[in-house]
């Protein structure tokens, strides 16, 4: 049962990470390119203020459950008299989701803290420049969310 708690834990805190990031860059961000510069960045801002915050948590829940996972196992296998040799797809998915938590560390901590020196100093052109590299790693992130759904399936 508590494995199955924290799978589902896990699930959902995915599902809320790549949903997230797949809202923002699909219908959010090209629905909010009519406003004006100092609208559009300040209302940015704002939404991912409060998107990053939730995805701190996530990212804790997110390591925290799947390395539990992972222990768990490696211990019954172990408890058992046999070897643990993760699966594949586990590897996989631990990798990439490593370095889906490094890249949004360096969204979080770098290129938002530059988005809010921006928006703080009424510098829209820092402002947009900062959103746009927000844009592009939350891209890369995405990218990296749907390669590890899909390895994880694929590979088991």
């Amino acid at each position: 049962m508590i494995y199955a708690s924290l799978k589902l834990i896990h699930v959902l805190s995915i599902v809320l990470w790549i949903g997230g990031m797949f809202f923002a860059h699909t219908f959010l961000r090209p629905a909010l390119q009519s406003l004006e510069p100092p609208v559009r960045i300040r209302f940015m801002h704002d939404v991912l203020k409060r998107f990053f915050a939730v995805v701190l948590v996530v990212v804790v829940l997110v390591l925290v459950t799947g390395l539990w996972m992972i222990g768990r196992v490696a211990k019954e296998s172990v408890q058992a008299g046999l070897s643990f040799n993760m699966p594949l797809g586990w590897t996989v998915m631990a990798a990439l989701g490593i370095l889906m938590i490094v890249i949004f560390g360096h969204i979080r901590f770098a290129l938002f803290k530059r988005l809010s020196r921006a928006v703080n100093a009424s510098d829209w052109a820092a402002g947009g420049a900062a959103i746009a590299a927000i844009r592009l790693w939350v891209g890369v992130n995405l990218i990296l969310g749907v390669a590890t759904i899909a390895a994880t399936v694929v590979l088991g």
